[in-house]
């Protein structure tokens, strides 16, 4: 069965989002200068058709009007990836999460690096808010986005700053 990949870019308040479907499901959202972004050929043909349900929830949170993502998602990982972003999205609107509690949650509490960097790896930002997570000491530790649009994100969740 051969799957067909493609993507569209649309602004957002924190610059260009690449949305990237496969068959259909979401399964990218990227930043620009992201880190681990993958290759752009990677992402398939340009098609701005057939996202509107995640376009539409994309709108509604950048308005503040929506908490919780429930567009449908085909994530690809590792088993233990796809269990780090299930924490992930589990992760309340403004609130955060440590590294070292994701391991807890996930009943290996030594495991808080293991956790960072399949965090780092997560393949659709701020639908599966990776940026919900800090430091042990709350501090604002790396971002595939960048640190400054980790903290501008959080910000706004918080209520304490418009884009």
């Amino acid at each position: 069965m051969s799957q067909q990949k493609r993507h569209t870019v649309v602004d957002s308040p924190y610059g260009p989002l690449t949305l990237v479907a496969d068959d259909g499901v979401l399964c990218g959202l990227y930043m620009t200068e992201q880190r681990h972004r993958p290759p752009q050929e990677s992402f398939g043909v340009r098609d701005d058709t057939g996202f509107g349900e995640t376009l539409e929830q994309l709108e509604a949170y950048f308005a503040s009007e929506l908490k919780e993502f429930t567009v449908e998602l085909r994530l690809r990982g590792t088993p233990f990836q796809r269990q780090v972003w299930e924490q992930l999205a589990r992760i309340p609107y403004g609130e955060t999460r440590s590294y070292g509690e994701l391991a807890g949650a996930l009943g290996n509490p030594k495991a808080s690096r293991a956790v960072g960097l399949a965090n780092g790896r997560n393949p659709v930002g701020i639908i599966v808010p990776c940026h919900r997570v800090v430091g042990s000491d709350g501090s604002l530790t790396g971002y595939g986005g960048g640190t400054d649009r980790k903290q501008r994100l959080l910000d706004f969740e918080r209520g304490a700053a418009l884009f």
